[in-house]
């Protein structure tokens, strides 16, 4: 083989993986769920608790920039698992306008509820454009309520003895942390539902120990092998996704969102994580 022609035959492959990996990305990935595993240690957790689960669903972005078709049938296949606890972790539409609230109603025909309880929290995307229309982040509490979701807006919900703690989102207008924070009790079971992992850097926490659930980031969406997310929503570029030690009693665990801000995703796959409750001494 010449030198011209070995030139052309590699500029071929490489082109070739170029239009294959941007298929892989736009097509494949962003459809393509991983039901993530994970223990969930909680300190003065009930008896009645040990061994039962906590799904966490987050970013659903429902809207126009994906066919969310594909929400409908990944809360099918988390319906099938029967879970114990749900909860969804914010942003549940890409809102642009009202035709948001007709999608995110059929979307919600199919919301997993758990056998034990059901709770949401909002996001920044849930207070409409520039994250400041209460209007519309009313509205679509209201609608997640009717389709029986207890959201939480700096508020609590106990559950069979654990402490559910909602922290309404840190870009909207409705963000009082030390409001929710208040109905920490270190001599209960708790957990902090918490949509922008930055929050964990602010000085709101009450002493608070224990787990922090997140979103907010989508991991990235595309993240090359051995390198660092690019692109963050975040300004702690530590938080992008997976469980994190912030080494003062706090875990965080940040999911890498069931929808997408844009139809691309690459090794970073959707989730939907499954936490298993046990006690922690």
């Amino acid at each position: 083989m010449n030198r011209r022609k070995f030139i052309q035959r590699a500029s071929f492959g490489t082109m070739g993986a170029i239009v294959a990996s941007g298929l892989y990305s736009w097509q494949l990935e962003p459809f393509w769920l991983e039901f993530v595993h994970k223990k969930m240690p909680i300190r003065n957790l009930p008896k009645s608790l040990e061994g039962k689960n906590i799904m966490q669903i987050s970013d659903i972005h429902v809207g126009n920039r994906f066919d969310y078709k594909f929400i409908i049938d990944s809360f099918k296949k988390a319906q099938s698992l029967e879970p114990d606890i749900v909860v969804y972790t914010g942003d549940f539409v890409s809102y642009e306008n009202e035709k948001q609230h007709d999608q995110l109603e059929q979307v919600l025909e199919h919301t997993v509820i758990g056998r034990i309880g059901t709770l949401g929290i909002l996001g920044n995307h849930d207070y409409g454009r520039q994250w400041s229309e209460l209007k519309v982040a009313d509205r679509i509490t209201t609608q997640l309520e009717s389709a029986g979701i207890s959201m939480l807006r700096n508020d609590h919900l106990v559950i069979d003895g654990l402490n559910i703690i909602g922290l309404d989102d840190y870009w909207g207008p409705f963000f009082y942390p030390e409001r929710a924070m208040r109905h920490y009790n270190k001599g209960q079971a708790n957990l902090v539902l918490c949509h922008n992992p930055d929050v964990c850097d602010l000085d709101v926490w009450n002493d608070y120990q224990g787990w922090i659930l997140s979103g907010h980031t989508h991991g990235g969406q595309c993240q090359p092998p051995f390198l660092p997310a690019p692109m963050l929503p975040v300004a702690n570029k530590n938080f992008s996704s997976g469980e994190i030690d912030l080494m003062d009693g706090r875990t965080l665990y940040i999911n890498r969102a069931l929808g997408h801000l844009w139809q691309v995703r690459f090794n970073v796959r959707p989730e939907i994580t499954i936490f298993e409750l046990e006690s922690l001494t």
